[in-house]
């Protein structure tokens, strides 16, 4: 089964995404910032990480471009997941070196199908 890491300040999002993904047959865990998901990581690696931008102590963009810099977990997916839904946001995102960028409101199939496809790989 894969993991998927759900990096979400809000409780609310952080929940609505983690009983999509876990109603798909994916185990999810969770970090409230950018500064706990990168420990969580360096312990335990997940298959793929949804990831807010802005958040606390440490923005996405910011946990994005230090994943994708380390040879360790530079292979792994990362989809920014942002109520920054402009044109710019999504570009700087890509920027960054995610691999997906999906702007909020979402449609529930449109992150679950993208998560999926990025574990497909």
């Amino acid at each position: 089964m894969s993991t998927v890491l759900v990096v979400e300040d809000s409780v609310t999002q952080r929940e609505m995404i983690t009983d999509l993904l876990k109603g798909s047959g994916i185990e999810v865990t969770i970090a409230t910032d950018g500064v706990e998901a990168l420990e969580h990581i360096q312990g335990q690696c997940p298959d793929l990480v949804v990831l807010d931008i802005v958040m606390p102590r440490m923005n996405g963009y910011e946990v994005c471009r230090r994943l994708k810099a380390d040879p360790k977990t530079q292979k792994v997916p990362v989809v920014m997941c942002s109520s920054k839904g402009e044109e710019f946001d999504r570009y700087w995102g890509m920027k960054q070196g995610a691999d997906a960028y999906i702007a909020k409101p979402f449609q529930p199939t449109e992150l679950v199908g993208t998560v999926k496809q990025l574990l497909r790989g």
